[in-house]
């Protein structure tokens, strides 16, 4: 019997472990994939630098042509505007206090031809009352924004009027009168009173308000606009060294990280920032000092002078009313005093003590300045060279003129009218022209001083509207064409 051998059996591997099932991530929690920061790339880093370079170039755009207007707007407002205004009101000032003088003088010499005579006065009369009436026009038009300045220029047309039917009303009378040289009747010279009361408390102080509003205007707008141009030059230079500074940077970039020394059209960038910087910077400095100079060289010396001119034509008035009207005599002459004292100050109490002290101090002068006054002020600015020759010239006349006013009144004392009154239209009134001459020859000095920095001013300005954009435009122009190449690479 056979017996059958089975095959041993076959060892069965154990079973795997039962998979674990994969946990869910949390809603929120997925990780996001790695990527490289945009400034860790080349790419990233060019356009990270030309961004830079572009803004630093439009900030150096934005601080020059706010500087540049700030000089423009003072340049006009000073040279075009306020400072024009002042100039005229001052003339203004001039004409209508010679007006009455000259109607003092017409009104005193009745039909004697003395020192030119009537028609010569009235000549006068005429010539200042057109210029009255083209300054009173001109300060109309430049006060056309301002309310209060138009009401006193209204104020100042109406009261013109007034003064002068009040002057013809006088004259008139005192043609019909046909007086020898001295006093007119004294209904004259109640209507000649009216006419001056009304030029001296209620005309002339309105046209040196105006002058004042206007004044005051062109030194806000210097101490506003000098500062501004001066700021807005320290502000360029230091955009300009930081648009200067990215320029070279990425410059420097590139140079390393594409083995090239130089970018071509980012040195020619950097070239145009450079000259821009400096020319930006020395305009804008030129530009502080042409203001300095219109204002402090020119448009003050100019008002002073021309107030100075205009109350001497008032004291040559006042040597007139002192004869015309001898019951207001020692009025006239302590107003005579109080504006002399103005023109040039030495203590004095007295018209005789005045007289001294002006010998003494100008006896003095230029080793020693102790005098003030609108002419003082002129004396401690005065300088050397032509300025203080025509200075020296206009002290000497002006001392010259008050003596003759000394001889004037001495004459006056003695009770010789008639030779006190040809001794004033005649050597006192020569003296005064010499005196006046000098007075406007310096005041022309200034004048002239004033226009050239405001020309000048202007005529550096001239292109800067179409240069400075230009300049800009072609800065970033030549930005992006030096970096585009290099982008380029990476596509």
């Amino acid at each position: 019997m056979t017996t059958s051998v089975l095959p041993p059996a076959q060892a069965v591997p154990p079973a795997p472990p039962p998979a674990t099932a994969p946990q869910a991530r949390p809603p929120g929690r997925r990780r996001a994939p790695r990527r490289r920061l945009r400034l860790q790339t080349v790419p990233g880093r060019i356009r990270a630098w030309t961004a830079a370079g572009v803004v630093a170039v439009l900030a150096l755009f934005g601080v020059t042509a706010m500087a540049i207007g700030d000089a423009r707007d003072g340049l006009r407002i000073i040279g075009h505007d306020a400072g024009p205004q002042v100039v005229a009101t001052a003339d203004l000032y001039y004409a209508l206090s010679d007006m009455d003088t000259q109607i003092a003088n017409i009104l005193l010499v009745g039909e004697e031809r003395l020192g030119g005579g009537r028609e010569a006065s009235m000549a006068r009369y005429e010539q200042r009352r057109a210029e009255a009436a083209r300054a009173v026009l001109q300060a109309a038009d430049l006060a056309r924004e301002d309310a209060i300045e138009r009401q006193t220029v209204r104020a100042l047309l109406n009261g013109l009027g007034r003064y002068e039917q009040l002057a013809a009303q006088a004259l008139l009378l005192n043609d019909q009168a046909d007086h020898a040289a001295g006093p007119p009747p004294q209904e004259v010279i109640e209507l000649y009173r009216q006419a001056t009361d009304l030029m001296r408390y209620d005309l002339l102080p309105k046209a040196y308000n105006l002058t004042l509003d206007s004044g005051s205007i062109v030194r806000r707008t210097y101490e506003e606009q000098r500062a501004a141009v001066l700021n807005g030059g320290v502000a360029v230079g230091v955009v300009g060294v930081v648009a200067l500074v990215v320029l070279v940077g990425l410059q420097i970039y590139l140079a390393r990280r594409f083995r090239r020394i130089l970018n071509p059209a980012l040195l020619a960038a950097t070239v145009v920032v450079t000259l821009l910087v400096g020319l930006a910077a020395g305009l804008l400095q030129r530009e502080a000092e042409n203001l300095r100079t219109a204002k402090e060289d020119g448009f003050n010396s100019v008002l002073a002078l021309s107030r100075a001119r205009a109350i001497g034509n008032s004291l040559h008035g006042d040597q007139s009313r002192f004869l015309l009207d001898p019951e207001r005599a020692d009025t006239y002459g302590q107003v005579y005093l109080d504006k002399s004292q103005s023109v040039l100050y030495t203590p004095a109490g007295n018209l005789d003590k005045y007289y001294a002290g002006l010998r003494g101090i100008l006896g003095e002068y230029p080793g020693k300045i102790t005098f003030l006054g609108f002419l003082g002020d002129e004396a401690r600015s005065a300088g050397v060279g032509d300025r203080r020759a025509l200075l020296t010239t206009t002290l000497e006349r002006y001392e010259s003129f008050q003596q003759y006013d000394r001889q004037l009144r001495a004459l006056s004392a003695s009770r010789q009218t008639g030779q006190a009154i040809r001794f004033q239209m005649g050597q006192l009134s020569r003296g005064f022209e010499e005196y006046d001459t000098a007075l406007v020859g310096l005041t022309d000095m200034h004048r002239r001083t004033f226009d050239a920095a405001i020309a000048d001013g202007d005529r550096a300005l001239t292109g800067w509207d179409y240069a400075l954009p230009g300049a800009i435009l072609l800065t970033v122009v030549l930005i992006f064409v030096g970096v585009r190449p290099r982008l380029l690479e990476y596509r």
